[in-house]
């Protein structure tokens, strides 16, 4: 009888444990979606690396990810999205290779280069006429680009040029004090960036090594 009783509290515990982590989790999502529709910059995990969000389409907010990063302008800011059809949100010309790329590797850490779409700011892009999107595998991004109704930006959390911060602590410290949030829950990066795939044209082209291979990039294809 004491032997079911203490299987009965554990049980107890494990579930009033998960129900204040999603309570949490809603929480934080709901505080970082608010923040991002006035124009805020928040911090975020993703599974590749620590990023920094903001709606892809407030110029205001692309603005101060520049400044906050010390980033040339002239270097084009990551997207995100959370499915596929998204992508007609940030580009028009989407091709079969776009797609089956997309199809095969997303959610993850392949980064896709399209042409860009007119309402896409050249803020966002580095002036250049092409947009870097992926679909990350994280449900952190993820849910607040759900709920949120746009594609965020997903650029490093860390400030150009410095070595990329591989925890929530290391974020906190270097740019904590510029951010209007910065979001704890979910799990933490795997720490490797993107495999980056330039197919704006018919000739497909590796920018950055990453995660995903360029045998399987190629292979495909």
């Amino acid at each position: 009888m004491l032997n079911s009783f203490a299987s009965c509290n554990t049980i107890f515990l494990e579930v009033l444990a998960c129900t204040i982590a999603v309570q949490m989790f809603t929480e934080e999502i709901k505080s970082a979606v608010e923040k991002l529709s006035s124009g805020g910059v928040v911090g975020i995990p993703t599974d590749t690396l620590y990023g920094l969000a903001a709606n892809l389409f407030d110029e205001t907010a692309l603005d101060r990810i520049y400044q906050i990063k010390g980033r040339p302008q002239k270097l084009a800011l990551p997207v995100l999205i959370s499915n596929t059809d998204q992508l007609e949100m940030v580009s028009d010309e989407i091709s079969k290779i776009s797609l089956k790329l997309a199809r095969q590797f997303w959610p993850g850490p392949l980064t896709l280069v399209l042409p860009k779409k007119d309402t896409v700011s050249y803020i966002a892009t580095g002036g250049l006429n092409t947009i870097a999107v992926r679909i990350p595998n994280h449900r952190v991004p993820l849910a607040i680009i759900e709920e949120l109704g746009f594609p965020i930006t997903g650029t490093s959390a860390n400030l150009s040029g410095n070595p990329d911060l591989m925890t929530i602590e290391s974020v906190e410290r270097e740019l904590g004090d510029h951010l209007d949030g910065l979001l704890k829950c979910g799990p933490p990066p795997l720490g490797m960036a993107s495999t980056v795939v330039d197919v704006s044209s018919s000739e497909i082209t590796i920018l950055r090594d990453g995660v995903i291979k360029q045998s399987e990039i190629f292979a495909c294809l």
